[in-house]
């Protein structure tokens, strides 16, 4: 039954091609086991590989032994190898779980490639999945996190999530197939343990099938979670229709509008407390400036803008000029991206592009009188992020042109005009 229940959960899901090459990480431990049994029962090609992360001593090279030996029998290909995790952890500044998990993925993809299998099996198993779930719960999630773990995540697939550890177990059994021990997961230290450990005995006190319930109710939500998906991508679309411009007018009309931002700023490494302050800006005057560790999100008039962090322009624009004369009146092309100046009016024949400062003031095209660039930006309701990449070419000491707005009257072109400056950037 358990060969029949894998098989079907394979062929359900569109896991394998029938009788394929497939890389199985092999830890030696029960259910990696499972699935490099199954699989070649079912009619696999197997080839095996084996990370030694050197994390527990003498009981590490027991499971490299312990998996060379089983291979040997099974005449499996195995390919094994060994990291020094913790100098990578330091080198990363990330835990020691997740540089072996990173160093083991990395590997086993450069191996898919090696080996030409046509996917990467690992032997997470339905309890698993629900320790995932139950784990997400606690700590915070959306609906994805409430799906548990997926069948398929690129090239990695798990054809034991249709079974429970008991059944993998039993399988062994059933086989006289034996299997070595990781000693911390009988250690109720990590969070996860926790929950393996306490919480779902404590579940299954209540109800015997909780994690089957549980694992069910997973399966359900992943379809659901497909219908949202498409829903919510479709909605994300209508509010953010320019990369980093979030309309708040389109936002507030959509069904949800919280969880539309949710999906908008979660993945941009804004934490649920900031999220929740995000959304609450909508009832506060503009202006207020959130950051995450990547992206900066400003609560403008009548939009969230979003950008990098530090992306905020810190080298000029390119500035290019063409000099030319005419012999009759000129008569000057309405576009923004181009000014075109009286050259004989101009300070000097030398222009520079900068970024605006405070006090600078010039006589948009026009007007008569001298305006601040200050209040010229304000006027036009530009953005906190408008205004620090706002530049201006000046002639000397004079400001000509208010790049992509307006140019400055007094050196405007006139029909009298003979020497015309064309100024552009890049």
């Amino acid at each position: 039954m358990f060969r029949k229940k894998v098989h079907f959960f394979i062929v359900q899901k569109r896991l394998l091609p029938a009788q394929a090459t497939v890389l199985v990480a092999l830890s030696g431990g029960a259910d990696s086991v499972a699935l490099l049994r199954v699989l070649l029962d079912i009619g696999y090609r197997c080839q095996a590989a084996h990370c030694n992360f050197h994390l527990r001593g003498e009981e590490s090279d027991r499971d490299e032994a312990f998996v060379r030996q089983l291979c040997s029998r099974l005449d499996v290909p195995l390919h094994v190898t060994a990291f020094d995790t913790h100098a990578v952890a330091a080198q990363e500044k990330i835990s020691i779980e997740m540089a072996a998990r990173q160093l083991r993925y990395a590997w086993f993809e450069r191996l898919k490639d090696e080996t030409g299998a046509c996917a990467i099996a690992v032997a997470h198993h339905r309890d698993d999945s629900v320790e995932t779930l139950l784990l997400n719960l606690v700590r915070g999630t959306g609906i994805a996190g409430l799906c548990g773990i997926r069948p398929v995540n690129g090239s990695v697939v798990r054809p034991l999530l249709c079974v429970s550890r008991s059944e993998i177990l039993g399988y062994l059994a059933s086989i006289g197939q034996d299997y070595v021990t990781d000693s911390t997961n009988l250690q109720d230290v990590f969070t996860r343990n926790k929950i393996r450990l306490d919480i779902l005995p404590l579940l299954q006190d209540i109800n015997p099938a909780a994690s089957a319930s549980i694992a069910a109710t997973a399966d359900r939500l992943a379809d659901v979670e497909a219908v949202y998906r498409k829903a919510m991508h479709e909605a994300c679309r209508r509010v953010e229709q320019e990369p980093g411009h979030i309309s708040l007018t389109q936002l507030l009309a959509e069904t949800s509008p919280q969880s539309v931002l949710f999906e908008l700023l979660h993945d941009k490494g804004f934490n649920a407390a900031q999220l929740q302050d995000i959304w609450h800006s909508l009832s506060s005057t503009s202006g207020r400036l959130f950051r995450s560790d990547r992206y900066e999100l400003l609560r403008d008039r009548d939009a969230f803008l979003l950008r990098p962090l530090h992306a905020a322009a810190t080298c000029l624009p390119l500035l290019h000029s063409r000099f030319f004369v005419t012999t009759t009146a000129f008569e000057v092309p309405r576009r923004t991206d181009r000014a075109y100046l009286d050259a004989d009016s101009l300070p000097s024949d030398h222009l520079m592009i900068r970024r605006w400062q405070s006090g600078d003031r010039f006589v948009p095209f026009g007007m008569n009188g001298f305006k601040r660039v200050r209040d010229y930006l304000r006027d036009h309701k530009f953005s906190r992020f408008q205004k620090e990449e706002q530049c201006v070419v000046c002639s000397g000491t004079e400001i000509v042109w208010l790049v992509g707005e307006r140019t400055d009257n007094r050196f405007r072109v006139t029909p009298q005009t003979r020497r015309i400056v064309e100024i552009w950037w890049s």
